[in-house]
């Protein structure tokens, strides 16, 4: 049984005739014909007689059209409720974010976002990928904020900036006077990462080119905050690669230099579950961020995007 059938049983009641009602249908006569029979021979009554001139339906097919209107109805209705879901902006939303990218994004969109969305109410999380894929996939958060591309089949990345690494190292350094870097200068037994779990710990090791990272410092320390990292490295131990927006309102830029063009960044993409619908909520909260980060993070330009494995 078909909406589409049900259609056709319904202006054949309304027209009484085979001819016009498959006009009224745009399809042809003897598709109608052959729809309406299916109809019958699947539910086992006839719905019309086609004996009687005009065509009448019968007493159990005059129940069945009833019904069938109220289905056309109610899918109608479903069609406008889903069609005014997709378009509102109102209703509580539960994100996750990745730790690396939340307190450094959210303090520059929020604000904004929550002053021209006041029907809108988010609940946000930090979250490590993984439980943000899982989360998504369960229902227990309807939108993520990470660094993309997951290749997973049942989640939608909606790319929205691309944000360069860049390198943080101590004054006294030997990279000190350098103005740009090249990945392959990087020593990997100095490098600074965050700890297991964490996806930037996994572009950096990409970018040194490394599966793990040895240390030359005297210690292993691996941190679960970027913040944790700068401050070592502000005080002499090694060096750190940290994403443009954790370092973009310091007062100076002594411990930053930029990498050589083509720049390693990683892809920040809003990430829903496959069957979400709101494109209102994903539409706005990519336009509102955009409005507020770097113009050139939105250029895909001279930059190298770093496969990783989660």
């Amino acid at each position: 049984m078909t909406l589409q059938q049900l259609e056709y049983i319904v202006a054949l009641d309304e027209y009484r005739h085979y001819v016009t009602a498959a006009e009224h249908c745009f399809v042809s006569q003897p598709n109608l014909t052959m729809q309406v029979k299916k109809l019958e021979e699947e539910i086992g009554v006839r719905i019309f007689d086609r004996d009687k001139k005009p065509l009448q339906p019968t007493v159990i097919g005059k129940e069945v059209i009833v019904r069938a209107r109220q289905i056309i109805r109610e899918s109608r209705q479903l069609k406008e409720f889903v069609n005014h879901e997709k378009e509102s902006m109102e209703g509580e939303f539960t994100i996750g974010i990745i730790p690396t990218l939340a307190p450094y994004l959210l303090p520059r969109f929020l604000p904004l976002f929550m002053s021209e969305n006041s029907r809108v109410h988010l609940k946000i999380q930090e979250l490590q990928t993984e439980q943000i894929i899982s989360q998504l996939e369960n229902g227990m958060i309807d939108i993520g904020f990470l660094v993309t591309p997951l290749n997973e089949a049942s989640i939608r990345e909606i790319p929205v900036f691309y944000e360069p690494f860049l390198l943080y190292l101590p004054k006294d350094h030997r990279f000190f006077n350098e103005k740009f870097m090249l990945a392959e200068d990087l020593d990997p037994s100095e490098v600074l990462v965050l700890d297991e779990g964490h996806c930037f710990r996994a572009q950096t090791l990409s970018i040194c080119k490394r599966a793990e990272l040895g240390s030359s410092i005297g210690f292993d320390y691996q941190s679960g905050s970027i913040e944790a990292l700068k401050s070592l490295v502000q005080n002499g131990v090694g060096y750190t690669l940290v994403p443009e927006l954790s370092v973009i309102n310091e007062p100076d830029a002594v411990h930053i230099r930029r990498f050589t063009n083509p720049e390693p960044v990683r892809e920040v993409s809003i990430v829903v579950h496959s069957s979400y619908f709101k494109e209102s909520v994903i539409d706005r909260l990519k336009d509102t961020i955009q409005k507020v980060i770097p113009k050139r993070f939105l250029e895909r330009q001279s930059i190298v995007e770093f496969e990783w494995n989660r």
